[in-house]
């Protein structure tokens, strides 16, 4: 006899940037920034997704539109239990879910503490029980690999807080390095580029906006334009101005290196037997920062391997969760917590 809600439970990405929900025999049925709009007087939820982000930098003082998760971990653990808690009731609602299990995307470096606030907010948020999966695992898994063969894949998962770099093999990562570098901070270098250089302020929606149009890794065919929106520095009132790809790309420049240097160390420290595989096979980007104009390019110029973006790399880690739900018994060994509870 099928227990009530098993073939509906949850797979989550709790992203930085975004949150994507998964439900079993659905697909992706959610897809919203991880921002929470919170009535600081009374402490309820107000808005979440993208309601909340539109409050970014614009609310009274009675109101606070936060990002709850820092660098891929949970900053502010009531309001990401606030969030999950509407989300999940949300999905589980509207899809006639019961008591869910969920298997949640993690950052690969996360600590013991930090395991246990997002297994608690879950919990919370009314799951039955929740796994954790490293986010690397999660997006190779999603991006298609096979990562139960005892053979070498690299997946680089480039996502809003932090940049992960795993070699997996036989079901586990082998090497991994977890780097605070990723789409947020790109965004902040955007930020500084139009302060420092046009004497231009620019709010992070905006950063968001030119990075997603016109950033680029290396030099594009065509230098292409984009008018931008911001305050000048000087009169302090709205200037419109004009900026190129190839501004944008020495703005990000910095931190792609080290992006790119991450990928490389944890080339460096792999086996020659997995390398040799990686060789053949390649290396996947997935997450949002796969979307930035030829830094597969690039990655395959600085480590002299083919580089592919995985397809729809922004919904890997998501993918990767709704696949390791389907096959829970197979994948039970790629899971964080899996070991603790026998």
């Amino acid at each position: 006899m099928k227990l009530f809600g098993l073939n509906k439970d949850i797979g989550i990405d709790l992203g930085t940037a975004n949150i994507l929900v998964t439900v079993k025999g659905k697909g992706i049925v959610l897809n919203e920034p991880s921002v929470v709009a919170i009535d600081a007087v009374t402490n309820e939820i107000l808005a979440t997704g993208y309601e909340a982000k539109e409050m970014l930098g614009r609310t009274p003082e009675t109101i606070k539109a936060i990002r709850p998760l820092k660098d891929g971990v949970i900053a502010d653990f009531s309001a990401t239990q606030l969030m999950l808690k509407n989300i999940i009731k949300k999905v589980c609602k509207r899809y006639n879910v019961g008591k869910p299990r969920v298997v949640v995307g993690v950052p690969s470096g996360i600590t013991e503490v930090e395991e246990r606030a997002v297994q608690e907010s879950i919990l919370q948020a009314g799951a039955k029980e929740v796994y954790l999966i490293e986010e690397p695992m999660a997006a190779a898994i999603g991006a298609g690999l096979d990562v139960a063969e005892p053979t070498g894949n690299i997946i680089v998962d480039i996502g809003g807080g932090t940049t992960e770099v795993a070699i997996i093999s036989l079901g586990g990562i082998v090497i991994s390095h977890s780097l605070k570098i990723a789409g947020d901070e790109l965004d902040e270098d955007i930020i500084e580029y139009f302060r420092k250089e046009l004497g231009v302020v620019i709010g992070e929606t905006t950063a968001e906006q030119v990075k997603l149009n016109i950033g680029c890794a290396m030099p594009l065919m065509t230098d292409t334009p984009m008018e931008v929106r911001g305050r000048d520095i000087v009169t302090g009132l709205p200037i419109n101005i004009t900026v190129t790809s190839s501004q944008i790309q020495e703005a990000i420049q910095n931190s792609i290196s080290e992006i790119v240097e991450v990928v490389k160390l944890t080339l460096e420290k792999t086996p020659p037997e997995l390398a040799s595989d990686i060789v053949e096979k390649g290396i996947f980007i997935a997450g949002g920062g796969a979307l930035i104009k030829n830094i597969d390019k690039l990655l395959s110029q600085k480590t002299g391997i083919p580089v592919f973006v995985a397809q729809n790399p922004l919904d890997c880690v998501v993918k990767g969760t709704e696949k390791t739900l389907e096959d829970l018994e197979k994948l039970k060994d790629v899971l964080i917590n899996a070991q603790k509870r026998r």
